[in-house]
């Protein structure tokens, strides 16, 4: 009974709302048309990007505002200097999305720096798109005496968007203003930064708490910012806990509220992990502009992210969006922005991530192989990524023929799908006791080269043995040794020696071939490091490069370890992963290896790594007289 109540008192409330909001389109509390002539070459000039003259309605128009340098800065452990935020802003204006947010320039130096050096360091495309972040005025004073405000105008940033409230609750009481002067303040702020010609948006904060709470007090603050010559409305979902159903609902009121005289926005928080999906229900419902930030970066759990925004406003909803002929960018702007910020991708992340368009399942390939789209909602070229094959104990026999086909096999000769049921039978052996391939593609490459006929590795570890020197075990006075220094001169160091068998000279200036095969070399080295492996990095590199002078381009750039099974203690199989980079190409891989000895297991993978490296320098340079 009580639960028929509350049904029915909500429902008598969303009708009494839509009476309110056709009544108040009749009769709003400002004469909004009184501004109407002084404010439509804002509105032309702010949104060119569609065909319409006045506000810009969605789904059919949307314009994207992407604030990735200023709220989502607000994210712990990102930070953008000066000179980082001009990188990214020539990037997301090459990108062609709509508006730059780049901060705030009454809040902190750096902001202040970056708008200064726009004005000299940015191309006019890229100055044209800058929005400069701020508020309404203080209360109690007037808008030309507040400094934040000035700040805005000094910026020199074509657009502005304040943020106001727009909460009843949030004006007395944590604002601790009168409800009056919030709208003053709104009114004022608008009012001042339009004389200055300034194109103005208005940020309403805790729009969708305040317009639940308060319907009426929510849209007299948009009515006031309106009023003033505020071409933007944006409701704010600022604690991130509204529904994708509520957020339609209200939006569509307050966009057939205003009927087009001004335009509708919208920005969203993830807290509820709805950020995404309440953006594109606000377009659906005739919200024209979306806020959100460059791979979701943003405080607390994040922002709308623009990256499955984007493309899902292009390719599943029709939506107009400048961007839309750049959207084959988008996945190096997401890798991008995660760069300069020195972040590490999400690769689980919708479109753009490197797991985006991967497969595992055996029954996933196969079916793959008929039609692309079996297994996939978009052609992965749409947005710049592209479809991977994972290896594993779950794959089939497809999936080790696409690795063949990828790795330069010709699937078609006789005896290659034996070979594939070796290799696959190989693989589930293998991580049966560990190994985990997902993530290793460039030893799942190696497996497959070690397995066809006229393969030779450029070089082979004939023995090899490591030393670790310590003599301080006082775990009461032990000192790390880190980033080469230390405070003790008692600090572990470590040596290793390898035998390597390999070509003599350089290989990438030999002609190699299988009937005149060029004479090889063991050469035996020393390398000292802050570890064995280290150690063993360094002898390796050293006893390969003369042969293989391409190596001086491969760094270590990530190692893994992983005790797969601890109840075994000191016995215990470890998994080593180690991650490559090529400086020269900006390319990456990884390796896999698992032994009881973590020693061997990352020589092992070292090994992978640089033969890796040399595939397609050196693979048909033999070293053995035995080999076919």
């Amino acid at each position: 009974m009580n639960k028929m109540k509350n049904n029915l008192l909500l429902l008598l409330c969303l009708r009494w709302t839509d009476a309110f909001i056709a009544k108040r389109n009749d009769c709003r509390l400002f004469p909004l048309s009184s501004t109407k002539t002084s404010s439509d070459q804002w509105v032309q000039k702010a949104f060119q990007v569609t065909p319409t003259t006045d506000g810009v309605v969605g789904p059919k128009h949307a314009i994207i505002y992407d604030t990735t340098l200023r709220d989502g800065t607000q994210g712990e452990s990102v930070s953008a200097s000066a000179d980082d935020k001009l990188k990214i802003c020539r990037r997301l204006a090459e990108f062609g999305v709509d508006y730059i947010e780049a901060g705030w320039p009454g809040s902190n130096p750096k902001d202040a720096e970056f708008f200064r050096r726009a004005q000299t360091e940015l191309p006019e495309t890229a100055r044209a798109k800058l929005v400069a972040f701020g508020s309404t005025r203080r209360k109690n004073t007037s808008a030309d005496q507040d400094t934040q405000v000035q700040l805005l105008i000094d910026s020199k940033a074509p657009t502005v968007c304040i943020v106001a409230k727009s909460h009843s609750w949030q004006v007395q009481e944590i604002l601790k203003a009168d409800l009056q002067e919030n709208l003053d303040m709104i009114r004022d702020t608008v009012q001042h930064l339009t004389n200055a010609g300034r194109q103005v948006m208005v940020d309403m904060e805790h729009f969708f708490d305040g317009y639940a709470a308060d319907p009426a007090y929510a849209l007299q603050c948009c009515e006031a910012a309106a009023d003033a010559g505020a071409t933007c409305l944006v409701l704010c979902d600022t604690n991130g806990g509204t529904m994708p159903w509520t957020v339609g609902q209200v939006s569509q009121r307050v966009v057939r509220h205003f009927d087009r005289y001004v335009t509708i926005g919208i920005h969203c928080h993830n807290d509820c992990g709805m950020a995404v999906a309440n953006s594109v229900s606000a377009c659906q419902n005739g919200i024209g502009l979306i806020q959100g930030t460059i791979n979701g970066i943003g405080e607390r759990t994040g922002n709308a992210d623009l990256c499955s925004i984007i493309p899902t406003l292009a390719l599943h909803m029709g939506s107009n969006i400048a961007c839309k002929k750049q959207l084959l960018n988008l996945t190096s702007v997401s890798r991008y922005v995660d760069e300069i910020l020195n972040r590490s991708p999400n690769v689980a992340a919708p479109y753009v991530g490197i797991s985006a368009f991967a497969h595992k399942g055996g029954l996933h390939v196969a079916a793959m192989e008929r039609s692309p789209l079996s297994y996939q909602h978009i052609d992965p070229a749409l947005v710049g990524n592209e479809m991977r094959v994972l290896i594993s104990e779950l794959s089939g026999r497809q999936n080790i023929l696409s690795k063949m086909e990828a790795a330069g096999v010709d699937i078609s000769e006789t005896g290659t799908n034996d070979r594939a049921l070796a290799i696959l039978n190989r693989v589930k052996e293998l991580e049966a006791v560990g190994y985990t391939f997902e993530g290793a593609e460039a030893s799942v490459h190696l497996m497959i080269l070690h397995a066809t006929r006229g393969y030779c590795p450029p070089f082979r570890v004939l023995d090899y043995s490591a030393q670790v020197y310590d003599s301080n075990i006082d775990s009461a006075t032990r000192v790390m040794k880190k980033h080469g220094i230390s405070s003790s001169s008692l600090a572990p160091t470590a040596r290793a020696t390898i035998k390597v068998r390999t070509v003599s000279g350089s290989s990438d200036d030999d002609d190699c071939d299988t009937t005149n095969r060029p004479p090889f070399e063991d050469r035996l080295e020393v390398g000292d490091g802050n570890g064995p492996v280290d150690a063993l990095a360094a002898a390796l590199t050293r006893a390969v490069t003369p042969s293989h002078p391409y190596l001086k381009n491969i760094e270590l750039v990530d190692y893994k370890v992983r005790i797969l099974d601890p109840q075994s203690a000191t016995q215990a199989a470890t998994r080593v992963m180690i991650e490559f980079r090529d400086t020269q190409k900006d390319t990456k891989w990884t390796t896999v290896s698992v032994d009881t000895n973590v020693i061997s297991a990352s020589l092992n993978a070292l090994v992978d790594g640089f033969e890796y490296a040399l595939i397609e320098h050196s693979q048909s340079c033999p070293l053995y007289d035995d080999l076919d």
